[in-house]
């Protein structure tokens, strides 16, 4: 909304006292060039370069719908936008504002655009607080280029924003920082004039942990290193320690490097405690890896892994369970996909285990790799081509629908691994129905 009295008098006073602002607010990009990230939505000639620049023209760009997890940048583009354009900039928050507000502004940017030809850019933040009524009401305005939208959201835009408006806007997904994105941020507000100026220098230790807890998150990195600065500064010092972190945000750092032996030996250990069926050092494991800013997906992968390797048939719900968490983590990221990964832990270290699909699929890769492969069975040939019974190909081959019990006694493995047996199921859990089942079906393809 337009600002108020005290709205303006608050904005007026930070601007002639900024350090009474927060450190994230002070090192607020002023142009797109000093955004972190979002590279692939930037560059030259992108959607919101246009909108920056206030293209207009047949193809003028549209109102525009930004998704990310916190920190990513939304309410920075905007702010960027708001400083760069000449046009009249409003914002609205979904938590406070209601159909009220929204009619107030499309109204005032019609007069605005009929009077002086100025355009109106609103911004909306958590619009997926909106309810269908409320989104409703954006429609004409967006439809009829009376407001250029920008909508901010954390939640899916799919679930959470109505059709009609999502087909009038141009979706953009923003991705967490990356660990490289964050370092540059937090160097950039040692040094600047508007952030700490030079007042402290960041240890090495102490840059790696503001890197790990902020988990991609700008904001979170930038509060967690002006508290850790006033922190040094308090106790008379000038270099800002991984000790002084850790003090300052209470937050104890986890001794584990993503890119060296502590991933790899972690992660394997949380592995073999699944293997292991100890739920409880499973789940050590995996607090160790989550609060050490591991990628989320990392580790669904590997309890993906986990589920064929160690469990297989024994639980055939092990999989599902685990891709399901591995979808789940990838659209919803931290911190609610640590109950999700942990839904998965739990799962898979409490089911029956069985490394039996394993060793098959090792033994008949072994075989094959020693040559004993050999030609196909002519009946289990190819016999949908002109010629191919001359060759013989498919004759003799039985339907097995067409037989009572549903098993052909016929030869299916070449000669050379005739009669070898890769799949042997153990008793565990569900695998034991399988274990009748292959013993069944075995006697029966012999001609028992």
């Amino acid at each position: 909304m337009e600002p108020d009295l005290f709205t303006a008098a608050a904005e007026e006073r930070q601007a002639r006292e900024p350090e009474r602002s927060p450190l994230a607010v002070r090192m607020r990009p002023r142009t797109l060039d000093e955004v972190a990230g979002q590279r692939r939505l930037l560059g030259e000639g992108s959607p919101l370069r246009r909108l920056v620049a206030s293209e207009g023209g047949p193809a003028a760009t549209s109102s525009v719908i930004l998704w990310g997890p916190p920190g990513t940048g939304k309410t920075t583009l905007a702010y960027v936008i708001s400083q760069a354009t000449d046009r009249r900039f409003v914002e609205l928050s979904a938590i406070t504002a209601g159909v009220k507000e929204v009619r107030t502004v499309i109204e005032s940017a019609r007069r605005e655009m009929g009077g002086s030809g100025r355009e109106t850019t609103l911004f909306l933040d958590e619009i997926h607080r909106f309810s269908k009524a409320q989104q409703d009401s954006l429609l004409p305005a967006v439809e009829n280029r009376w407001i250029t939208l920008i909508a901010a959201t954390t939640e899916n835009p799919y679930f959470s924003v109505i059709s009609p408006l999502l087909s009038r806007s141009l979706l953009l997904t923003l991705e967490s920082l990356t660990d490289e994105d964050v370092r540059e941020l937090l160097h950039r507000a040692v040094g600047d004039e508007r952030g700490l100026a030079g007042a402290v220098t960041l240890a090495d230790e102490a840059e790696d942990h503001l890197v790990r807890i902020a988990g991609g998150d700008a904001r979170k990195a930038l509060t967690a290193l002006e508290a850790a600065a006033g922190t040094a500064l308090a106790l008379g010092g000038t270099e800002v320690l991984l000790e002084t972190v850790e003090q300052a945000v209470d937050k104890a750092a986890v001794r584990y490097d993503r890119d060296g032996d502590q991933h790899y030996d972690v992660a394997s250990a949380l592995i073999k405690s699944i293997r292991g069926s100890d739920v409880d050092a499973a789940l050590h494991y995996l607090a160790r890896m989550i609060e050490a800013g591991e990628d989320p997906r990392f580790i669904a992968r590997r309890l993906m892994i986990s589920a064929s390797e160690d469990i297989g048939l024994a639980d055939p719900n092990a999989l599902p369970i685990a891709v399901a968490a591995a979808q789940a983590v990838a659209m919803i990221g931290f911190p609610e996909a640590a109950l999700t990964l942990s839904h998965a832990v739990i799962a898979l270290a409490l089911a029956p285990k069985s490394n039996a699909a394993t060793v098959a699929i090792g033994e008949a890769i072994a075989d094959v790799r020693k040559g004993l492969a050999g030609p196909v069975p002519a009946h289990l040939r190819d016999g949908h081509y002109a010629g191919a019974k001359k060759l013989g190909h498919a004759q003799g081959y039985q339907y097995p629908h067409d037989l009572p019990e549903g098993i052909a006694a016929q030869q299916y493995a070449p000669d050379a691994v005739h009669g070898r047996t890769y799949y042997r199921p153990t008793r565990h859990g569900a695998e034991a129905r399988y274990a009748d089942i292959a013993e069944w079906v075995r006697a029966k393809l012999n001609g028992q």
